[in-house]
């Protein structure tokens, strides 16, 4: 095992690509410090550690600091060996990185963002949003997790961005994105997650979530 060093963490308690990092570290049984972020009056440390974006995460190890959560993921798979997140096959390495920047770049606006501006219908962003999904559900079926028989990668890209993030909004909004009947191995992998004890540890309080997403959505909305 590498030297555990000096490990924190910059967060923001409801955003999805802090809560990953916190996952990747719990799962890899790594003490860290955890600071956490005002992200509308940013912290000096913030824009010190991350001035080309000004967002959290960043993630600190001995004195240098990293942004962005995958590649700070990446960083922590490389660096601890124990509970491996990556695939070892480079071939399937590469395709959880490219479905996790599908999450982010695709699903994470196209359902939410873009169901919230609505432009063409409510009814037509939802189908437009389920669409993406199918994706999703194809590469989920027949396995506990996206990782296999546990957790990995693209598990803490999609499970911090879908059912602990944007489902909320959804709930906030009365919209059933992924009913069971339509998604039956989404639903089986959400609850297989919501069931794995360092997860829970680190999903956002639900009802704290649902009002934030709300006020999220009220920005987009009059942006």
């Amino acid at each position: 095992m590498a030297d555990i060093g000096d490990v924190k963490l910059l967060g923001f308690w409801a955003s999805p690509f802090s809560r990953r990092v916190e996952m990747a570290l719990k799962l890899k049984g790594m003490p860290y410090e955890y600071l956490e972020q005002d992200i509308v009056n940013k912290s000096p440390l913030l824009l010190q550690l991350n001035p080309v974006y000004k967002k959290v995460p960043v993630f600190i190890h001995n004195g240098k600091h990293i942004p962005e959560s995958h590649l700070i993921l990446e960083y922590i798979d490389k660096t601890w060996k124990q509970n491996p997140i990556l695939p070892q096959d480079p071939y399937e390495k590469a395709m959880a990185l490219f479905w996790a920047k599908f999450v982010d770049e695709q699903v994470g606006p196209g359902a939410f963002k873009d169901v919230i501006k609505a432009e063409k219908g409510i009814e037509v962003a939802i189908e437009e949003a389920r669409e993406l999904f199918t994706f999703l559900e194809k590469e989920v079926t027949g396995k506990d997790f996206f990782g296999g028989k546990t957790i990995g990668f693209l598990d803490l890209v999609a499970g911090s961005m879908i059912p602990f993030c944007i489902a909320r909004s959804w709930e906030g909004m009365g919209i059933d994105m992924i009913p069971e009947e339509k998604f039956p191995e989404l639903n089986r992998w959400i609850k297989n997650m919501k069931e794995n004890e360092i997860v829970r540890e680190c999903i956002p309080p639900r009802e704290k979530q649902i009002e934030h997403m709300k006020k999220v959505a009220e920005r987009i909305k009059s942006a």
